[in-house]
């Protein structure tokens, strides 16, 4: 009779936590920088694209990465590839080899052929990464834990992001990121090749941890019907937000208190609030259940969206926006950002979260923020004023947030109704 191993120990549970940061900290930074910017810069100044063109781009290589990212997750639940982590590591090898690929060639792209092809390969390689990285949440990661390290991902992510580069230019990002790709790829392809006893070791973490935390028994279990309506919720808030933040951020009035402010203090107070934001939504998730989760998140930026539409239409011209506009917009960001690395994999088990993860970021993540991101370049290429967009933004917003809740109070008077008394 064969003894049953003893569970890993403490530097091993460790290792899995600095790994998953790592990796996903990374990761986002890329996709949000490189990725989401980067291409704005090399279709319009690299290739010559108006922005509309451009952002048709960008609404492709959001339904690509998407439609890739759920054929990737189904095919990983139904292979069972979520339990073989040496695996796993493999297949992100091959993600981050490939990006450092198209991140080198970036710089050479300059006609309109070249890019359509650049754009999809970043869409079939994000799509691929999606649900394996995302995934790795259930690996490494206890579930009493995940708000917190979901929230220093976000924060960390988002404090680079708004720090550096500081011109928004597919040259510096291409030089920065490729320095830190190039031997990140080497350290990656030795440790998914080798045969090294840690990597068994933290492929047996996952048997400490169980289902997601809305999988377990209790009232918080969800439903498929509760899935999906989560789905459509975090879609919306992701692009409706999205929709707002390009045009802000490349707004002449709002450059001095934007991630592209040429000063430093105020690049380094959005950085900061970036972290706290991200703390208290770890915090947060922690302590309540999700549909307080989503009233938080809804209720923050719709504020946020006021505040700026309330801005444009009282403030007198020539004067520099408060910073409180960028501290309510850094803290929804990064609340509905930590909300979405951790919601997916508690929402799922070891038979379905590759499909779950792929779903839930690819919707409510990558496809919401990229078409939105479209859609944004169009209205600004239309030349519909600042001012008419984020009323339009901002009309969505608050329909959001004051829809859902009264969606959650109907449910729960009915429920209440047929109860026995």
């Amino acid at each position: 009779m064969t003894a049953t191993p003893p569970p890993p120990g403490r530097p091993v549970r460790l290792l899995g936590y600095l790994a998953y940061i790592g990796l996903l900290t990374a990761g986002y930074y890329y996709n949000l920088t490189f990725v989401q910017l980067g291409i704005i810069d090399l279709g319009t100044r690299g290739v010559g694209l108006d922005r509309g063109q451009v952002s048709v781009a960008m609404g492709g290589l959001a339904l690509t990465a998407f439609l890739v990212a759920v054929a990737t997750g189904m095919l990983m639940d139904r292979l069972r590839w979520n339990v073989d982590l040496p695996l796993k590591l493999r297949i992100v090898f091959g993600v981050v080899a490939l990006q450092t690929v198209l991140t080198l060639v970036a710089p050479s792209v300059g006609s309109r052929p070249s890019f359509v092809v650049w754009v999809l390969g970043c869409a079939i390689v994000i799509g691929v990464g999606i649900p394996v990285t995302f995934g790795l949440m259930r690996d490494f990661i206890p579930v009493h834990h995940r708000g917190h390290v979901a929230a220093v991902v976000a924060g960390l992510a988002f404090f680079a992001a708004a720090l550096y580069p500081r011109e928004w230019r597919m040259g510096e990002f291409a030089a920065v990121l490729s320095t830190a790709m190039i031997p990140a790829t080497i350290v990656l392809g030795v440790i998914a090749f080798g045969r090294f006893a840690i990597v068994s070791e933290l492929g047996r973490l996952h048997e400490l941890h169980g289902p997601g935390r809305f999988r377990r028994p209790g009232p918080e279990r969800a439903t498929p019907a509760m899935f999906w309506g989560l789905v459509v919720l975090m879609f919306a808030v992701f692009f409706i937000d999205s929709l707002g933040f390009l045009r802000i951020i490349e707004a002449p009035a709002y450059i001095s208190t934007s991630w592209q402010s040429p000063d430093t203090s105020v690049r380094l107070f959005i950085g900061i609030s970036h972290l706290v934001g991200a703390v208290m939504a770890g915090v947060l998730y922690t302590a309540f259940g999700r549909r307080w989760l989503i009233v938080w998140v809804l209720g923050l930026f719709a504020f946020t969206h006021l505040l700026y539409t309330s801005h444009l239409s009282s403030a007198p011209s020539g004067m520099d926006p408060p910073l409180v506009l960028p501290l309510f917009y850094v803290l929804a960001v990064s609340f509905y950002t930590t909300l979405n690395f951790a919601l997916w994999p508690d929402l799922s088990t070891a038979a379905d979260i590759g499909t779950r993860t792929a779903l839930g970021v690819g919707i409510a993540g990558w496809l919401a923020s990229f078409l939105s991101t479209a859609l944004a370049l169009y209205s600004e290429n239309a030349e519909v004023s600042l001012l008419a967009h984020l009323r339009y933004v901002n009309a969505l917003a608050l329909l959001l947030a004051v829809g859902v809740p009264v969606v959650f109070y109907v449910n729960r008077m009915r429920s209440l109704a047929r109860s026995p008394a």
